[in-house]
């Protein structure tokens, strides 16, 4: 009884067919496929996958960076032609007016012309609101005329200065209390 157990046999078990054992065509090719196609592995994938996104990402860095080269050509010669533009019409109106070349400006030149208008317009508002205060126009221009008289001794002037600045801080006052 214990001899049985003691004893090892083999784990393979062959057994012999005397009838000959054939598979279809289907059968083979299907195994023969799927051989061929062999999955890889998820480590592999995912380097793959890394792979595959990071040359999509340089690929499209690549492609901003030239949008962005064709942008600028692009805005460069739209400057140019509306300056060509510019300088065409300036051309055809002198032309046709019989005057100098140059007669109409570029957009540039015609915004600093404006800035010039805007500066001079505020001068004249200034001046004008010291015209509705008489005291303190007059104050201040004999401070200005002290310091003309007395160019290399301006401290002499202290006294003049204290009446401006007590002629403007009455002003503020009015104003702050009417508000």
């Amino acid at each position: 009884m214990g001899a049985s157990q003691s004893r090892s046999e083999p784990d393979e078990k062959v057994f012999h067919s005397e009838t000959p054992i054939s598979f279809s065509q289907d059968v083979v090719n299907n195994l023969s496929d799927h051989l061929e196609s062999q999955e890889t592995s998820p480590e592999r994938q995912s380097i793959l996958d890394a792979h595959i996104r990071a040359r999509i990402q340089g690929e499209l860095e690549h492609l901003r960076r030239e949008e962005e080269i064709i942008r600028e050509e692009i805005e460069r010669a739209l400057e140019k032609e509306n300056l060509d533009r510019e300088s065409n019409m300036a051309g055809d109106a002198s032309d046709r007016d019989g005057g100098e070349v140059g007669d109409i400006k570029s957009s540039a030149a015609l915004s600093g012309d404006l800035e010039e208008i805007r500066g001079k317009i505020d001068k004249y508002q200034s001046r004008r609101a010291l015209d509705e205060h008489p005291d303190i126009k007059r104050n201040g221009e004999t401070v200005v005329d002290c310091y003309k008289n007395n160019k290399s001794t301006p401290l002499n002037c202290w006294h003049e200065v204290s009446k401006f600045k007590a002629s403007v801080t009455q002003l503020e006052q009015q104003y702050f209390k009417s508000l």
